[in-house]
């Protein structure tokens, strides 16, 4: 898309998904009065409806939806009105079960719950265009309607499928991909490898459970599948409200987290990006995943984007579901909005009293009004009321990380050198320094215009193509500060290792080179020479014209470099080739990024977290005690505290466990 339409509410949306149909018409009337004291401008409604709307094939009732609709328009609340398509109706399994998915073993699923369907089902396809044209036809020009949610987080449970209709699909994709060359299929996958050679495209399945392991390029390959399968659904959907509704945006949520689909593919699709975040109960610092994710969201919507779920308490799908603690509920969507949402909602309005997800916490809890949650709900939409003015401002980073969805399907394939490495672990054991320091980050592509960075990091980028390891050492080549992660560079596209020597795809640029692997076994550690330890990984590492800025100091290694340095062209390049401990990690962040000339938003005391946006007159400076300590941090003499609206006289004073937002001028 070349452009993207934007949504109508003024300031910061604030809202959550709205289920009427779970309560009788009175509560409706309640419901109003207390999204209007709580400073709801936007709820998203009918995600779960399908059953309701069109209680047999062709057959639509929208007079419950009609007077939903009305009552918001009513009450000055705007709709993000949704497609229902994540929970077909019984009616549809009844009359076309070949569309219920099938589990990698063969097992057929059943409906009962949601997401109950094959992606590739022409029958499911056709139901939901269907059902989305019929919403799309009657309410395109509701005044009440300011957005299109077309269904919900793709993926999360049926991002694969591996019936026989999805195996046509399959094959259908793979043609497509290999310009319906077999030859060129079997040399990309290696298939003279186990026998596996295939002479007919029908021969090929869908990655089934087998007596050993899969063929790692047919696994990568089912992964893009999968993924394109969804935004195809998606895709075909938001076609029929577009004709339908040129003016009005859309969106889906998604769930950056996660390994379910490529989000990089999917961004541009979407007029207003948009994400599900909920905190874990297991992450003792459940803010570094919000302010991680969060900068993730921002590049990709290469700008705002819409905070669509997360919670006010506690969730009901972990394994002990945790309440959040005193003054979290706010300091994560405030949070959320420094790291560039411009909009922040819930699931849900009002707690469910009956259903799958009855325990799950709400904007308004099964205590009421009477409760602190409540209150924390009506005190955080005064807060958002006094941030209108950050709406559309951006941020700017001069540091950025690597990410890539594939390059995570493919690390995490059977048959790896080790088991133990995790994508997300390591992207965000690079990242928390950073964020412990204050230092902007955006997250890339490989192939990504690099120019506006000083400093490149790619902490685990097990897969990349020639063009993006191009791109990347020619940043440092060039004159900027690359920064390379263990067992990264090892695979090409098609999950075929580089050969020469790891890490292959880096080694020149990086000036070290290894010839063989000594992963470490879980718990082992390794002293590291500058008084650290090493764990995970480590491998025997030569100089090929880098200097040594650490070493292993025990073991079959003892005395090989553990962490390079090289001037490459007109800039330098780092390699760590293990895991260092956290602090020894924090180290060598701060030093790789001091000399790349990176600096911080802002000099903070530590646990005190600093994120700015910006506009052509003013920077916006969030501070969120996440210590509950307080801090006292210096500003602009001519600053304001916007959540108060408190001129400040060169300081601000940030109460324990609080947040400020500061409104400074910006020089001309």
């Amino acid at each position: 898309m070349t452009s993207r339409l934007v949504l109508s509410v003024p300031g910061i949306a604030y809202g959550g998904d709205y289920n009427p149909e779970q309560w009788s018409e009175e509560v409706w009337e309640e419901d109003m009065r207390l999204m209007r004291e709580a400073g709801v401008r936007m709820v998203s409604v009918g995600i779960f409806s399908w059953a309701l709307l069109e209680p047999a094939q062709g057959v639509y009732d929208f007079s419950r939806m009609d007077r939903i609709l009305d009552l918001l328009h009513e009450n000055g609340i705007a709709a993000d009105l949704a497609t229902p398509t994540a929970a077909p109706p019984a009616w549809f399994f009844r009359a076309h079960p070949e569309a219920l998915p099938v589990d990698s073993d063969g097992r057929a699923l059943w409906y009962g719950s949601r997401q109950t369907f094959c992606p590739s089902s022409p029958a499911y396809r056709e139901a939901a265009v269907r059902i989305a044209g019929a919403l799309a036809e009657r309410y395109a020009r509701h005044p009440a309607v300011v957005m299109w949610h077309v269904h919900n987080e793709y993926g999360c449970h049926n991002h694969a499928c591996y019936c026989d209709t999805s195996g046509e699909a399959f094959r259908r994709w793979l043609r497509a991909r290999y310009g319906d060359d077999l030859t060129t299929l079997n040399a990309a996958w290696g298939t003279t490898f186990w026998s596996q050679w295939y002479y007919d495209w029908d021969e090929i399945l869908p990655p089934r459970s087998s007596g050993s392991s899969n063929n790692p390029t047919q696994l990568l390959d089912w992964r893009r599948f999968c993924s394109d399968e969804l935004l195809a659904l998606y895709q075909a959907e938001r076609e029929v409200l577009r004709v339908a509704s040129p003016s009005i945006p859309a969106t889906t949520n998604f769930m950056v987290g996660t390994d379910l689909v490529d989000y990089r593919r999917w961004a541009p699709n979407l007029d207003i990006v948009a994400n599900d975040h909920y905190l874990l109960s297991a992450d003792p610092e459940p803010e570094i995943a919000v302010a991680m994710n969060g900068d993730l969201m921002r590049s990709l919507a290469g700008g705002p984007w819409f905070l669509m779920e997360h919670s006010t308490g506690a969730v009901n799908w972990q394994h002990v579901n945790s309440a959040q603690q005193p003054g979290q509920l706010r300091r994560t969507a405030l949070a959320h909005v420094a790291h560039g949402a411009d909009g922040i909602a819930y699931f849900q309005w009002r707690a469910s009293k009956a259903g799958t997800e009855q325990w799950h916490s709400a904007m308004l809890p099964h205590a009421g009004t009477d409760s602190q949650i409540w209150r924390d709900v009506v005190r955080l939409g005064t807060d958002l009321k006094s941030l209108a003015e950050v709406r559309d401002t951006t941020s700017t980073a001069q540091v950025a990380i690597v990410s890539d969805w594939c390059a995570r399907w493919a690390v995490e394939l059977p048959g790896q050198p080790s088991a133990e490495v995790r994508y997300e672990e390591q992207i965000r054991s690079w990242y928390e320094p950073l964020w412990r320091s204050g230092v902007a980050v955006d997250f890339v592509a490989p192939d990504a215009d690099l120019s506006s960075y000083r400093l490149v990091l790619a902490p685990s980028l097990y897969s990349v193509d020639d063009a993006g390891a191009d791109n990347l050492t020619g940043f440092a080549r060039r004159g900027g500060t690359l920064a390379v992660g263990f067992n990264s560079g090892m695979v090409d596209e098609n999950c075929h290792v580089r050969l020469g020597g790891y890490p292959g795809a880096f080694r020149e640029a990086l000036g070290a080179g290894s010839d063989e692997l000594f992963p470490l076994r879980p718990g082992e550690r390794l002293a590291l020479s500058g008084g650290g330890t090493a764990s995970l990984w480590s491998e025997r590492l030569r100089l090929e014209g880098a200097e040594m800025v650490d070493s292993y100091a025990q073991g079959p290694l003892s005395g090989v470099p553990a962490v390079t340095r090289h001037t490459y062209g007109e800039g330098t390049t780092w390699y760590l080739a293990t895991r260092p401990d956290p602090a020894t990690l924090a180290s060598l962040v701060s030093r790789i990024r001091a000399e790349a000339g990176v600096t911080p938003v802002r000099a903070v005391p530590e646990g005190v977290e600093v994120v700015r946006r910006s506009s052509p007159s003013a920077d916006y400076v969030f501070l969120i005690d996440h210590a509950g300590k307080g801090a006292e941090v210096t500003v602009a003499a001519d600053a304001v505290e916007l959540l108060t609206d408190t001129p400040l006289p060169g300081s601000v004073t940030v109460a324990p466990g609080e947040v400020a937002v500061v409104r400074e001028p910006r020089q001309s």
